[in-house]
């Protein structure tokens, strides 16, 4: 996989479809070999762990009340506890360690993973033809995973203030406030960035698993039959004997495998050895020991179920374990906010959104990014979400639909990476896919019975994102088609003005435009109105790679057309951030001069008017409309000098 030539794919500069880094400035496949394993495999702690981390704040006790009918004072019967436990224990073997670490970490893009990653693959493995089966896959995909970005840090930071009430019942009024003001803040902080905090992360979740190991062991010894669920037969058998509850139970267990698409998404920023290291001997550890200590901790003493995992911790240390929990979902939030930013610009590069201001947050770390529009929406979603459902128990009916539906998107596609793009014969890809898809839609089916109880909000912003999406690449397809009805052939252009040339002035024309082979709109226009030609004049073409990145020698190429007409194709990968006038300075190496301040670079700014011929329906029009209104301006997302930009203005029906 790695050693496959990136495939350029035109793209608009109207449409903004490339230009998004990684989030931590790493290079792509072995970019880490100076930054030492265990320093990578801390700093995968803070970043990649958060969610999957504060699952033991709330998945085992709403596993339990599935079982028992919701009712926190019923007796608990020992083979529900056992047979929960087993079920939760290894669903963290075969969803996270057998599907994440061990086979999706082996299907990366030059390093990089996460579900645009699989999106990218099996596009290249399809083809042109094909390939839109495969985004419309990843749309859904994208989708999904808003509403886990939306809903994680909601029902991680209630579940731990929630943690308040063991302290002192008075506070419990204003549970809603506390955890509003804490997303409030971290919301707000974005804009400063999380360069400085991020060094914090590593060692405090470092500090939040070892905990977490230390009490489960503590406690396990309140009852050693707890180690019965260790055998997988006691998940079967619970299935056996509960059968009436137990889609219910299965739709609960889910939330103890929340954020392990982050172990993929996130392969890039640390690499592949870290993230398994990390998981292996630090992560699962933690997570199985503290699910086995709150179960021996329900064993022993039943009216524990209400909160398990706060009772673990002796009365003396409980403010001080709620201090530490709640920074622990402050970082799980921050990871999942870091996550929708990164998702944003990738979905930007693929065009599946239009443009939106990105700032970079860090001198030192280029990914280090910042998506207010995103920021805003998200920070609103969730406190509608916090004051709507009021517990992280209420929460939890909306968690598990947008996880596994992302994971059964996500199986789909490795089935096509595995099948296609790794050439394994049919029987050999559904003998390692269809065991992972089975689980999948099981646990995904189990969450569709939370459907009318919460499950809807990320069911109807996946909808919503998904329409959007798909308007957005119909309607800049369309825009592309009918402009190049009347496009003008460069080559045909060129010749014309040789044999009849316009008033020429000194310094150099940049023309930005999709179509390499016709005269863009911006250079007709000038040519129309203001009637002039410069000394020299460079089509440029800006172009996505289904790479993550694209090096820095095949970065640019030049052709001559004639002694004052030149193109240039410039090439990004998909999670790097376009940067104009730096690609023209790197031609000086190939004798082209090139001085920003002699030159003027021209965009065609469209406006947009709906048609009922376009070939969507009319509402459908006004919402790509209205898309393309709210794109940020492309000098900026360009980086180009505004002093330097010329806009010509046209007007075309879709």
């Amino acid at each position: 996989m790695g050693h496959d030539q990136p495939t350029p794919v035109a793209v608009r500069p109207e449409d903004a479809r490339f230009g998004l880094d990684d989030g931590h400035g790493q290079p792509h496949g072995n970019g880490h070999g100076k930054t030492g394993f265990a320093a990578l495999a801390l700093g995968a702690l803070g970043v990649v762990y958060g969610d999957i981390g504060t699952s033991p704040l709330y998945a085992l006790r709403e596993t339990i009340m599935a079982a028992t009918g919701g009712v926190e004072n019923a007796s608990v019967p020992d083979t529900v506890v056992i047979g929960v436990l087993s079920l939760i224990l290894w669903s963290l073997v075969v969803v996270v360690t057998l599907k994440y670490v061990v086979m999706l970490m082996r299907a990366d893009n030059n390093g990089e993973g996460g579900i645009l990653t699989l999106v990218a693959l099996a596009q290249r493995s399809l083809g042109r033809a094909r390939s839109h089966f495969a985004l419309l896959l990843g749309m859904i995909g994208a989708g999904l995973f808003y509403g886990d970005t939306v809903i994680t840090p909601a029902i991680s930071v209630l579940s731990a203030i929630e943690g308040v009430k063991l302290i002192t019942p008075a506070l419990d009024d204003y549970i809603l406030w506390i955890a509003s003001a804490i997303l409030i803040v971290l919301f707000v902080m974005q804009s400063h960035g999380t360069h400085r905090v991020a060094t914090f992360f590593g060692p405090i979740m470092l500090i939040w698993f070892l905990t977490l190991g230390v009490l489960g062991i503590y406690h396990i010894a309140d009852d050693l039959s707890v180690f019965r669920s260790i055998n997988p037969y006691y998940a079967l058998l619970f299935f056996r004997d509960h059968a009436g509850v137990a889609l219910a139970v299965l739709g609960s267990v889910c939330l103890a495998v929340t954020g392990a698409e982050a172990l993929y998404a996130d392969m890039g920023h640390f690499g592949r050895g870290p993230i398994r290291g990390a998981w292996l001997y630090v992560v699962f550890p933690a997570l199985w020991l503290n699910y086995l200590g709150q179960g021996a901790l329900i064993l022993a003493d039943p009216t524990a179920v209400d909160n398990p995992f706060y009772r673990l911790a002796p009365p003396g240390l409980l403010p001080a374990f709620v201090v530490l929990a709640t920074v622990a979902t402050i970082i799980a939030s921050q990871s999942v906010i870091t996550g929708a930013f990164s998702l944003t610009r990738q979905a930007i590069q693929l065009g599946l959104l239009p443009r939106m201001e990105i700032r970079h947050t860090s001198e030192q770390t280029s990914g280090q990014i910042y998506v207010p529009r995103v920021n805003l929406l998200l920070l609103v979603v969730v406190l509608i979400l916090v004051w709507s459902f009021r517990t992280s128990s209420s929460l939890s009916h909306a968690y598990g639909i947008s996880v596994f539906g992302t994971m059964v998107v996500s199986s789909m596609l490795a089935a096509i990476v595995i099948r296609r793009h790794w050439g394994w014969s049919v029987p050999a890809t559904a003998a390692l896919i269809l065991p992972f898809f089975i689980v999948d839609v099981s646990f995904f089916s189990a969450n569709m019975l939370k459907l009318f109880h919460g499950g809807y909000v990320p069911v109807l912003l996946a909808m919503v994102l998904t329409l959007v999406m798909w308007t957005w690449m119909r309607g800049t397809k369309i825009l592309f088609d009918k402009t190049r009805k009347t496009d003008v052939p460069l080559l045909e252009l060129v010749s014309m003005l040789s044999k009849s040339p316009p008033v020429r002035v000194k310094g150099m024309a940049v023309f930005l435009t999709s179509d390499p082979e016709t005269a863009p709109a911006s250079l007709l226009h000038n040519l129309k109105h203001n009637k002039v030609l410069h000394e020299r004049n460079v089509i440029l073409t800006v172009r996505s790679a289904d790479t993550p990145r694209v090096a820095e020698e095949e970065r640019v190429r030049l052709s001559r057309i004639t002694d004052d007409f030149w193109r240039v194709d410039m090439v990004y990968g998909y999670m790097e951030s376009p940067n104009v006038p730096k690609g023209l300075a790197m031609l000086r190496k190939q004798g082209f001069k090139f001085d920003i301040m002699s030159t003027s670079f021209f965009l065609s700014r469209r406006s947009i008017k709906a048609s009922p011929q376009s070939g969507m329906p009319m509402w459908q029009d006004n919402l790509f409309i209205s898309l393309t209104k709210s794109a940020t301006d492309a000098t900026s997302f360009f980086q180009i000098p505004t002093g330097r930009v010329v806009e010509v203005g046209t007007q075309v029906t879709v």
